[in-house]
């Protein structure tokens, strides 16, 4: 099983910081999604989210600033397995970050990130989360 965690930054005009991934990955190429990624042995998936979201983005949150969105798991034909991860989120006075992983790294209006070609944990997990009371709270 693949584990990963994800990171949905909200910012103050309501968008979502999205990763347009590149070419290169085999899991989502060239994908929208969530910044985020592997959970590393001895690892929690919220440990794992603070330090992806650093390292792909140079964002760095304080400890109990992520709140959970969930738990989810698909099938992922990439890794031929079931990939488990994390959803957590918090706001952020930002409009724009670092990329340092993918094409760009940018927050994206709502309306226009539902009709992207996202990656399967943001297929599985965007729209809900633009209408959850999590998204409220951290959001505008």
């Amino acid at each position: 099983m693949h584990q990963f965690a994800s990171v949905a930054l909200v910012d103050r005009r309501g968008r979502v910081l999205l990763q347009e991934r590149d070419s290169r990955p085999r899991i989502d190429p060239d994908r929208w999604g969530y910044p985020g990624g592997g959970v590393e042995p001895g690892e929690t998936y919220e440990q794992a989210a603070y330090r992806e979201l650093e390292e792909e983005t140079g964002v760095r949150l304080e400890p109990g600033t992520l709140e959970l969105v969930g738990e989810f798991s698909f099938w992922s034909e990439a890794c031929g397995g079931t990939d488990a991860f994390c959803l957590f989120a918090a706001g952020t006075d930002l409009t724009e970050v670092e990329c340092h992983e993918g094409r760009q790294m940018v927050f994206v209006d709502p309306g226009v990130a539902t009709g992207l070609d996202l990656t399967a944990s943001a297929r599985l997990t965007l729209r809900d989360f633009l209408t959850s009371p999590i998204y409220a709270k951290v959001g505008p």
